[in-house]
């Protein structure tokens, strides 16, 4: 069993022996030793008597007739599709796509000084979730960017992740306002879960409005927010798609409250919740609520925010582009029973809005880029 955070580190992607010959594999399981030889000194069994002419054709009938049936098995799987063969959670180990769409990317083709271009570089080459906003992609053209990605995931053999962010009246009105009215924000959805279903053979990790459950008790609708994320759920879901729900994070609501949130959303088709996004909270703790939060949801599997944890949270709770921070461990990196793996959510270099002297949410900022990859990047 993996190891859960709290008292020991969470597991990690590299092989570990047992005190027994066994070992931990890359996904968690242990593998037990071989069986040991039989001593020399053990006589080998007597031979059998042989068995009988007509037993003979009753096995080879059966054979045949068990044959028959692992062929008709195989037709049926093909014929229902890529489900049945490919369909496995994100985990340890899950190589993402780096979309070439990032605003990191951009930010290399635009060019700039030798730090800059680094930096850049640097967060480019990384698997980072997309974030789908209707400002960046609108109706009409949201669909096409889904399957742009999804064609980059397809070429290089990795899952891709996307965040889908328009919800009306979103972040309460704070840096990230904006969103779609209720008849946009289902046209725009449906175009997305469209695109997603249209492309079977790519594993998908879809993010659901990050903040947008924690947020609601602040803003004072968790009626019409839970309406609202219930209904665009319904039109995400789909083949070999992992849905993750909003789960706050370790140093904002409690285990309970958050998780009575989540329960209200938690329809069928969604894999779990998401802690840490845009945050800068320690792995082990973000481990550590999850397990809570799960404790509460009859097992609900989780993702975690790695992009910007690598020097913890800042000690006086600064949320918005707080100094001194630095990325955290690459995605797919850590996971157990409860966790299914970490994840680079924010896109590490994006603003969190106009403070610590940042330009607005969710703009390319140089100077954060920099900070953010001292001592990692070139």
């Amino acid at each position: 069993m993996a190891q859960r955070p709290g008292s020991d580190a969470p597991h990690h992607g590299d092989g570990h022996s047992a005190g027994d010959g066994g070992a931990y594999v890359l996904s968690g399981h242990y593998e037990p030793p071989p069986p040991p030889e039989r001593p020399a000194s053990v006589r080998a069994p007597r031979r059998r008597r042989r068995l009988p002419r007509w037993a003979w054709i009753a096995i080879i009938v059966a054979a045949v007739a068990l044959l028959v049936a692992g062929i008709g098995l195989a037709v049926a799987l093909v014929m229902n599709g890529v489900q049945a063969l490919t369909a496995r959670p994100p985990g340890v180990g899950t190589a993402f796509v780096a979309p070439a769409e990032s605003k990191a990317a951009r930010a290399v083709a635009e060019g700039g000084s030798a730090d800059e271009l680094a930096a850049a570089e640097y967060l480019a080459s990384q698997p980072t979730a997309y974030w789908l906003t209707p400002e960046q992609d609108p109706i009409g053209e949201v669909g096409e960017r889904v399957l742009n990605i999804a064609h980059e995931a397809r070429e290089s053999d990795t899952a891709m992740a996307v965040v889908v962010y328009g919800l009306p009246g979103r972040d309460c009105g704070n840096h990230s306002a904006g969103g779609l009215d209720e008849a946009d924000y289902e046209t725009w959805t449906t175009e997305i879960g469209t695109a997603l279903r249209s492309v079977p053979d790519v594993k998908k990790v879809v993010i659901v409005e990050p903040d947008s459950l924690a947020l609601a008790p602040q803003c004072g609708n968790v009626d019409e927010r839970v309406a609202q994320l219930r209904g665009a759920l319904g039109r995400l879901t789909g083949t070999d798609t992992w849905v993750y729900v909003d789960g706050g994070h370790s140093n904002w609501l409690g285990a309970d409250a958050m998780a009575e949130l989540v329960r209200q959303v938690a329809i069928s088709g969604v894999r779990g919740f998401v802690t840490n996004v845009s945050n800068f909270n320690d792995t082990y703790d973000e481990f550590a609520y999850a397990h809570a939060l799960s404790d509460r949801l009859g097992g609900m599997h989780a993702l975690v925010d790695t992009s910007r944890n690598g020097a913890g949270a800042p000690g006086d709770g600064e949320w918005c582009n707080p100094p001194g921070r630095t990325v955290g461990d690459p995605s797919g990196t850590f996971g157990d029973d409860v966790v299914d793996t970490n994840l680079w959510i924010k896109p590490p270099g994006e603003s969190d809005g106009p403070c610590n002297g940042g330009p607005d949410a969710g703009v390319w900022w140089p100077a954060g880029a920099i900070e953010l990859t001292r001592g990692v990047a070139p």
